[in-house]
C-alpha cells in the first residue's frame, strides 16, 4: 500500500524518533552531522535536534529526529535500535508517542523545505512550478479607505498567490491558492527580513483571465510567523514507546 507524504511539517508521533544515550565526547554540532547522516539512508529527514542530558544525569546528549515518512522512521527504529552507528557504545531509539488529548494544527512547509522534498520523491527535474498570479491585497483594502476623512495608516501586509505545479512524466498539473499576512508592527521589527518584493507596476505574472483561477485548491491564510514555530511547540508532546524516556541518573 502507498503512502502519503504531505507537504506539511511532520508532527506525527510515528515520524518521530528518540534517540538516546549519545556519548558527551562530540559537541552538539558534530553529533548533529553524524545523527543526520546515519539516519538520512533510511529516508528523507525534515529535522535532527540534539540536546543535553539533564544535570541529574550522567554527561552526554539525546535527540529528536523527524522523517517525513512514517515508514522510513519505523525503518531507521529498527536499524539502528541498541547499535553503536558511529559512536564505540550502543545508542537507544525509540519512536514517540504523543498524548491522545495534545492535538495541533498542521504548519505547511516553508518553500525551500518544499523544494527538498519534491527533489526527494519527483527527482531534481521530475517537477516544475510557475506563478500565475501575485498580488498584494493589501493595498485593495486602502482603497475601501479613501473615502474616509482621516487616511487609515497600514496595518497589515497581505499577499494572495496562485501557482501551478507540473509533474510532466506522469502528465500531472496541481493548481492552488494561498494567502498570507503580517501586521506591521512585526513587518518593521523585523525590517529587510521579508523575502516578498512587491513591485505596483508589476501586477500579475504569467496572467491568466480570472475564469481559470475558479476551482483551484484553497488554502487558510496563514501568518508570517508560522514558518519559525516548526515543531518547537511539540516537543514536549511525546513519551517513548514500550519504555519509559529516562537518562541514567548519576550514582
Amino acid at each position: 500500500m502507498a503512502e502519503l507524504v504531505p507537504f506539511a511539517v511532520p508532527i506525527e508521533s510515528d515520524k518521530t524518533l528518540l534517540v538516546w544515550e549519545l556519548s558527551s565526547g562530540p559537541t552538539a554540532e558534530a553529533l548533529h552531522h553524524s545523527l543526520f547522516t546515519a539516519f538520512s539512508q533510511f529516508g528523507l529527514v525534515y529535522s535532527v535536534r540534539v540536546f543535553p542530558n539533564a544535570a541529574v544525569a550522567h554527561p552526554g546528549f539525546y535527540a529528536v529526529i523527524k522523517f517525513y515518512s512514517a515508514r522510513a522512521a519505523h525503518r531507521a527504529q529498527k536499524a539502528c535500535d541498541r547499535k553503536q552507528l558511529f559512536q564505540k557504545s550502543p545508542v537507544k531509539v525509540r519512536l514517540g508517542t504523543r498524548h491522545k488529548a495534545v492535538q495541533h494544527q498542521a504548519l505547511a512547509l516553508n518553500s525551500s523545505k518544499c523544494q527538498e522534498l519534491a527533489n526527494y520523491y519527483f527527482g531534481f527535474n521530475g517537477w516544475s512550478k510557475r506563478i500565475i498570479k501575485l498580488q498584494e491585497l493589501s493595498d485593495l483594502e486602502e482603497r475601501e479607505n479613501e473615502d474616509s476623512m482621516v487616511p487609515l495608516p497600514k496595518q497589515s501586509l497581505k499577499f494572495f498567490c496562485a501557482l501551478e505545479v507540473v509533474l510532466p512524466s506522469y502528465d500531472c498539473r496541481s493548481p492552488g491558492i494561498g494567502l498570507v499576512e503580517e501586521t506591521m508592527d512585526k513587518v518593521e521589527e523585523e525590517s529587510g527580513k521579508i523575502a516578498v518584493e512587491y513591485r505596483p507596476s508589476e501586477d500579475i505574472v504569467d496572467v491568466r483571465c480570472e475564469e481559470e483561477l475558479h476551482g483551484l485548491i484553497q488554502v487558510p491564510c496563514s501568518p508570517w510567523k508560522q514558518y519559525g514555530q516548526e515543531e518547537e511547540e511539540y516537543l514536549s508532546d511525546f513519551s517513548l514507546e514500550e519504555e519509559e524516556f529516562r537518562l541514567p541518573e548519576l550514582d
